[in-house]
């Protein structure tokens, strides 16, 4: 097999893209994605992926882009690189349900090289429940391991460390959710390690949608009332706060003049803020927030 290369990593990515909206849209039910093709002035574009108001999903972005060009100045002095061009592409997906029952998804899959430079792969998938579920956490974090072990055992352990320490809000000292893996700046000097890391990035991209799929069909069906929405918007309220203040790539993409559009589809449709809330004690509100903490093994976690 030849090794990788940025156009055929681009065309697999737009392969995935596809696939997983067809997935999407047979488990959703209600509707269909809408297309958004857009060029990047500087270089390449994408076609941005929106569904809306379906009977699962309230609103969901699946995302390919492939944009290339002079590398902004804010992105060489944070990656430590000297002045090329540069070369990106990958997937984004972020899926927000209707049910508060139904946790928030995101994944990201991508690629990134300098020209005449170095290359490296990127990535994970995260779930941000609403109501954190001890049993779909422990499925979930089981499903992604499985992947990993395929490729390397060191891998889940380290990942799902890295993603516990990403996907943190600092000035609320609590996770996003339950965590998942997390990875970054993957590369290899030996020219067949790249294929092999490339496969790994395949599979990863291949589990989202069984995944996802499962934990929209078990949870969609039970039942919730007004007060389970109004904690879901507070919850979606904490997506923000990370997306727009922590999210390196949401910085990424605003700083190498990415389409906006695209790049902000992954804020909710609705989301609440209140001033100093505080959920009643021993409620499931409570015990969700005394879930969120870096560091929860959730294959040993029985409580």
């Amino acid at each position: 097999m030849s090794e990788p290369n940025k156009q055929s990593i681009a065309d697999w990515f737009r392969g995935l893209q596809d696939h997983i909206c067809s997935a999407l849209e047979t488990a959703d039910g209600g509707t269909a994605f809408k297309e958004d093709a857009w060029e990047r002035p500087g270089g390449g574009g994408g076609r941005s992926r929106v569904l809306e108001r379906g009977a699962i999903i309230e609103k969901g972005g699946v995302n390919f882009s492939a944009v290339w060009g002079k590398t902004p100045a804010k992105i060489l002095q944070a990656l430590g690189l000297a002045e090329s061009n540069f070369y990106a592409t990958g997937v984004s997906i972020v899926l927000h349900p209707y049910s508060p029952m139904v946790p928030i998804i995101h994944m990201n899959v991508r690629y990134f090289e300098m020209e005449g430079g170095p290359w490296w792969f990127g990535g994970g998938i995260d779930l941000t429940p609403h109501y954190v579920d001890p049993a779909d956490a422990r499925w979930f974090h089981a499903q992604l391991k499985e992947v990993c072990d395929r490729h390397n055992p060191a891998y889940y352990p380290e990942y799902k460390k890295w993603a516990d320490e990403y996907f943190f809000i600092p000035h609320r000292n609590e996770t996003r959710g339950v965590g998942g893996i997390f990875f970054d700046r993957l590369t290899a000097d030996k020219p067949e390690a790249k294929g092999q890391l490339f496969s790994f990035v395949q599979d990863i991209g291949r589990a989202f949608a069984p995944i996802y799929t499962h934990l929209m069909q078990k949870n969609s069906p039970l039942p919730y009332g007004e007060a389970e929405t109004h904690w879901q918007r507070l919850r979606r309220g904490r997506y923000v706060e990370f997306n727009l203040v922590w999210d390196r790539g949401t910085k990424f993409g605003l700083d190498t003049e990415g389409r906006t559009e695209s790049i902000l589809m992954s804020m909710p449709p609705l989301a609440e803020w209140v001033y100093n809330y505080q959920p009643p004690a021993g409620s499931r509100e409570a015990e969700t927030l005394g879930l969120l903490k870096k560091g929860i093994e959730w294959g040993a976690y029985t409580k």
